[in-house]
């Protein structure tokens, strides 16, 4: 079924990024930018943890997370062993809610209207799996320019 799959995704890419921030040499490096490069790594983490905890936490799962977007961009120098423990509670957050979801949970339509046109829980989750994806390459691209 899709949900094991996405499980193994979002934890394979989760854990990868885990790695990709314990990986910095500098824990001052995570929090760089550098000419083009609008986002740090920090930001990108945070931004990833804060998107999941939102989209699957709360609108699928009721956890009441609340996010603050904003924050997720302006906050700076939090702490490499805090980024990693929010990312391990993604991880478990995002299992808990997966592993209670059936075939038909992903064939209804997403609770909330994100792209300005309604689609499956299915689309959206597969959506997410891609988004997590490519900040994951952007933070390992601003490890290797920043943090060499």
């Amino acid at each position: 079924m899709l949900t094991k799959t996405l499980i193994k995704i979002f934890t394979r890419d989760l854990n990868k990024l885990k790695i990709e921030i314990d990986a910095y040499k500098s824990e001052e490096n995570l929090w760089l930018l550098d000419k083009e490069i609008t986002n740090s790594a920090g930001n990108l983490c945070l931004h990833i943890v804060g998107n999941l905890n939102h989209f699957i936490g709360t609108i699928l799962g009721g956890s009441g997370y609340i996010r603050q977007r904003d924050l997720e961009f302006s906050l700076k120098n939090v702490l490499k062993t805090e980024l990693l423990q929010q990312i391990d509670d993604t991880i478990q957050l995002v299992e808990s809610v997966l592993v209670k979801l059936s075939a038909e949970d992903l064939e209804k339509q997403y609770p909330m209207v994100v792209f300005k046109e309604p689609m499956s829980t299915e689309y959206f989750l597969v959506h997410l799996t891609t988004h997590l994806s490519y900040h994951l390459g952007q933070i390992n691209y601003h490890k290797r320019l920043i943090d060499s």
